[in-house]
């Protein structure tokens, strides 16, 4: 049976409550934040009965400063140990960008970017201090490629992977491992959320994938400690052949698809 304790945010539903459900699986422990603690206490019941782990419920907003240090202070004092940090908590905002609001551009950076990095300042430390620990960033493939119509999430999710891969290696060495986790569009609440709020997000049923899949493939790599994870063949191709494309033509071919998402 597993000792070690996962810390997951965005705990509350998607990916984060799959990616909760893989280490449960597995016997890990549970501290699981969000901001809905009813979700949370349901997500708890369920899984301290299914596979007999402890499981803490710790609501937070990681967008407001100061969370990440209120948590790691709340942990320490009753002496929970995190062993590996799971960032998965994040927004999504689909529209031009004149036609967002301050508020919710500065939304998308106050979590995706301070709320992320602010749980990595506060926890990574302690892990490299022991020599063990492993972190789990979840990013995008839209981290790969600028996205008209997801322009500031999509710059979000460039600095997690960003941030990831430096992070990757600047702890060889150190016992702790950061694995950024890449996916594409996946049926989750926060996508169907975008598509509600924007009428002309068109997204193919063939693209979309599994937060089932999306989950076990992170939860693999994490364990394995691989430095990025892309889950599914044609999200991998894509971010591949990004990379190897011309900027300038890159551009191009991301602003027509961007620009057709916002036709209604």
């Amino acid at each position: 049976m597993n000792t070690d304790t996962v810390l997951i945010t965005g705990a509350s539903s998607g990916i984060g409550e799959a990616l909760a459900e893989n280490f449960a699986r597995d016997g890990y422990d549970l501290v699981l934040v969000a901001r809905s603690e009813d979700k949370l206490l349901a997500l708890k019941r369920r899984l301290a009965k299914d596979y007999k782990i402890e499981v803490l419920v710790e609501p937070a907003d990681l967008s407001r400063r100061g969370a990440a240090k209120k948590l790691v202070t709340t942990l320490g004092k009753i002496e929970v140990q995190v062993d590996i940090l799971v960032n998965c908590a994040g927004v999504l905002e689909h529209g031009s960008f004149v036609g967002l609001t301050g508020n919710a551009h500065q939304g998308l950076i106050d979590l995706n970017i301070s709320g992320l990095t602010s749980m990595l300042s506060q926890f990574l430390p302690s892990m490299v201090k022991r020599g063990k620990g492993r972190i789990l960033n979840v990013a995008s493939i839209a981290a790969f490629q600028p996205v008209p119509s997801l322009a500031t999430y999509a710059a979000t999710k460039a600095y997690v992977l960003s941030l990831s891969e430096s992070l990757a290696e600047e702890l060889t060495g150190t016992g702790v491992t950061v694995t950024a986790l890449c996916p594409g569009i996946t049926a989750t609440n926060m996508v169907a959320n975008a598509k509600e709020k924007s009428s002309g997000l068109k997204i193919p049923e063939f693209i979309v994938g599994d937060v089932e899949d999306v989950a076990a493939q992170g939860y693999r790599a994490c364990i394995k400690g691989d430095a990025i994870c892309v889950p599914g063949a044609v999200n991998l191709a894509a971010t591949i052949t990004g990379r190897a494309t011309p900027k300038w033509l890159l551009r191009r071919i991301s602003g027509v698809m961007g620009r057709y998402t916002l036709k209604t």
